[in-house]
């Protein structure tokens, strides 16, 4: 044990005696979440997850196409008494109230044979509906569709293989004779009623693939009743028990906030329900899966629960997009055992030069390397730590942290830029050389990792600081041979995708991350940089340069934390409702969870992916206004682990009259309010109300700045006929009695752009396959 982690474990035991005192009402604890919200309000009206995980029903008959009869009896609504029938050719397609995930049931009225059966096919976008699913490996354009025997009454569900990620249309049908369609069987069905073309063992699965049967007669299926048995986001019995909030005067925000949330929760799952991609599994369960088919039982960590990057696909534990998703989860759910565990899953399988797995398992064991990714790891370790305050898994990890650590610091050579020498990053193309985004992101594991060893006390550690420092003095000067004055951004690489390169490029997810992580310290730079990057907003969102074609929520989710590090709230806010409001209501979007990425033109493809019903539709990587809206507009931000110390710099914006929002860690509930109101006898005022841990301190910064303990406090500003006003503390409920809401307030009108331009000819060049995925 280092000295100094005595005293923090005495301090921690100090907090837990506080809360003993209280009930401990007010705080969470990291591996047991509360079973009731801890900020009860109307805003618990937008959340998204069911209030009970099962049974779930469908909400809305979407499609239907011959014998079918009374689908509409299979409904949340329906007499439980009536019931659906189908025959051959039948099917209905089911839509859900939200993305949801888990296995599908059917409650049995009758059946016409001991060799009956349906067939099962699952979709995300409406735009995939039908026979077929979408896709989870890109193999074939679209996965088989299930198919689930039926030899009896009574209930019957899909194996406990076959957990679905993520759909929100289920398409139930009973194939013709003579289809052409082939599926594949959940184990329900006994083997020796199947009629067999191939066998094939899955991990641990009894699935057989099949060429349709043409000699079965006439089949007809009654079914009194569909549901699914939701087994996404196991850590907590009640998936609407949120830890943290946020409502404002936006019904848009507030829903994209929720969404957020929401996405994150369904890509947490149980670690035996992982990695859906069963070519890359067969390295390790030998599995003879037959092209198109699915399942989701292979184990990608230790635990109970674990977040992965997509909810369909890949469902795996991915460094980049924990980046994005550990901070959502801490200020939402709290579900930070599930981020440890994905930790643990990475650092397991650390290779022995101390360089990290570009992904959790089955990646990991063949020397799959990424730089960012490698860099992304080591952020995760601090983001989980400042959320929890975690000592004892930080000290039994430091040695394999600084290990990792030292491997990345030795890639940043003289030139002042870190050497990138993996190509595998977010799936965009450029990642070679003297790099902006990997030189920025190293840039912050430095001051990460000087903040980390602070925590520890490790006196090796700190004698090592001063070299630390000294280099990350040598990148901030060397990032300014990237940067292209013409367009106010900084290149992608030295030589041809830099400034007057043959292929000059100034990507987003770089100029983002050297905002993000401090590494451009001059105001004005870090102004121009943020009105750069805005001035390149299409129609849909925010491009990202660096992938031709794409738009990327994650590269974007970066772009938000790098327009409010320049000051500049109303550009972060904006980029929220053209973009992930785009996202919510869009043809083709679930309208409840956030997807991977889409194309410039607005349509749902991922142009990494050749198959578009390959995109996934619920993606941890895209969720960064759940934890911009409460860390950067509402300015709730940690200092120190848990909260002990804390920053509060709140930023209402020209889009909100009203904000407010919160989120608790074990020691205790930080919240913020703040509103634009109007006196009973003229004038406008701003007034901000925050609440802290009482065992904490921190510092509030509107223009000026107070240092304060924590408690309740109000601040206010009286604007003048100019607009113009001085922030000043004042007494708890000061004039409250005196101010009405402004009914005059207006939300300003967003700003009309055009579509991007899709450019065919290099998009099938930039396609990936089986593989490095992410």
């Amino acid at each position: 044990m280092f000295p100094k982690i005595y005293e923090k474990l005495f301090l921690n035991a100090q907090y837990i005696f506080h809360f003993i005192l209280d009930g401990g009402r007010s705080a969470v604890s990291l591996n047991s979440l509360p079973t009731k919200t801890l900020f009860p309000g109307p805003w618990e009206e937008n959340i998204k997850a069911p209030i009970f995980k099962s049974p779930i029903y469908p909400i809305k008959v979407w499609n239907t196409e011959g014998e079918a009869y009374k689908p509409e009896a299979l409904l949340d609504w329906a007499d439980k008494g009536s019931s659906t029938r189908l025959g051959p050719g039948g099917l209905i397609t089911l839509e859900f109230s939200e993305n949801i995930a888990g296995r599908v049931c059917f409650e049995i009225q009758s059946c016409s044979s001991s060799q009956s059966y349906l067939a099962l096919a699952y979709s995300e976008s409406p735009k995939f509906v039908g026979r077929l699913p979408d896709a989870t490996t890109d193999r074939q354009e679209r996965d088989l569709p299930l198919y689930l025997g039926i030899n009896g009454t009574g209930t019957r569900c899909v194996g406990p293989d076959f957990v679905r990620g993520a759909f929100k249309y289920l398409t139930v049908y009973i194939p013709e004779t003579g289809s052409n369609h082939d599926g594949f069987w959940s184990d329900e069905k006994p083997a020796d009623q199947i009629p067999l073309v191939d066998h094939f063992q899955g991990h641990g699965s009894k699935q057989k693939h099949m060429g349709l049967h043409k000699e079965h007669g006439t089949l007809s299926v009654s079914i009194a009743s569909v549901w699914v048995n939701c087994t996404a986001f196991p850590s907590n019995p009640n998936p609407r028990a949120y830890t943290g909030y946020f409502d404002s005067s936006s019904t848009l925000l507030n829903r994209i906030w929720y969404a957020g949330a929401y996405t994150l929760q369904i890509t947490t799952i149980d670690p035996r329900e992982g990695s859906a991609l069963i070519d890359y599994n067969r390295r390790l369960d030998n599995n003879e899966s037959p092209p198109g088919s699915w399942y989701s039982n292979f184990t990608i960590a230790n635990g109970t629960a674990v977040t992965t990057d997509g909810a369909k696909r890949d469902r795996m534990a991915y460094p980049g997009d924990m980046a994005i998703a550990v901070p959502g989860i801490a200020v939402s759910t709290f579900d930070m055992v599930a981020v440890r565990t994905a930790l643990d899953s990475i650092f397991i399988r650390q290779y022995e030069d101390g360089s990290l797995p570009y992904a959790g398992p089955p990646m990991g064991y063949t020397g799959e390397f990424s730089d960012t990714y490698h860099m992304h790891s080591l952020l995760g370790v601090y983001n989980y730590i400042l959320y929890t305050d975690d000592l004892p898994w930080l000290q039994d990890h430091w040695g394999a942290y600084l290990k990792a650590f030292e491997v990345c610091l030795a890639k940043v050579d003289l030139t002042g830029l870190y050497h990138v020498t993996s190509r595998h990053d977010w799936l965009r193309p450029g990642m070679t050389g003297h790099n902006l985004e990997a030189t920025s992101i190293m840039y912050y594991v430095i001051d990460l990792t000087v903040r980390l060893t602070d925590i520890l006390g490790d006196p090796y550690a700190k004698a090592q600081v001063p070299r630390w420092e000294s280099i990350a003095a040598r990148m901030r000067r060397g990032v300014e041979i990237l940067y292209c004055p013409e367009s106010g951004l900084y290149g992608d690489n030295v030589g041809r995708r830099g400034c007057g390169g043959s292929e000059e490029c100034h990507p987003q997810d770089g100029n983002s991350w050297a905002l993000v992580s401090g590494l451009v310290t001059s105001p004005e730079r870090r102004t121009t940089v943020s009105q750069s990057l805005r001035s390149r907003w299409l129609k849909f969102g925010a491009p990202a340069t660096e992938f031709p074609n794409v738009i990327s929520p994650f590269a974007s989710s970066f772009e938000l934390l790098a327009h409010s590090v320049a000051g500049n709230h109303d550009s972060a806010v904006e980029l929220m409702k053209l973009m992930w409001g785009y996202m919510l209501d869009g043809p083709g979007f679930t309208n409840s969870t956030l997807v991977e990425g889409y194309r410039v033109d607005g349509d749902i493809q991922y142009p990494a992916y050749w198959s578009s019903a390959r995109n996934s539709h619920a993606h941890g990587w895209s969720t960064g206004p759940t934890m911009a809206l409460l860390t950067k507009i509402l300015g709730i931000e940690l200092v120190t682990p848990i909260g002990k110390t804390w920053r509060i710099e709140p930023g209402l914006t020209k889009w909100l009259h009203r904000a407010r929002g919160g989120y608790a860690t074990g020691l205790g509930k930080f919240e913020v309010v703040i509103r634009r109101m109007k006196f009973q006898s003229g004038g406008t005022v701003e007034v901000v109300d925050l609440e802290t841990p009482r065992r904490s301190e921190g510092t509030v910064v509107l223009g000026i700045e107070w240092n304060v303990k924590g408690g309740k406090h109000r601040f206010a500003k009286e604007i003048k006929d100019d607009g113009e006003g001085t922030w000043e503390k004042v007494a708890l409920g000061w004039r409250e009695e005196e101010m009405v809401e402004d009914k005059n307030w207006v939300e300003p009108e967003m700003e009309e752009r055009e579509p991007g331009v899709v450019d065919w000819e290099i998009m099938p060049k930039l396609f990936v396959g089986v593989g490095l995925v992410e």
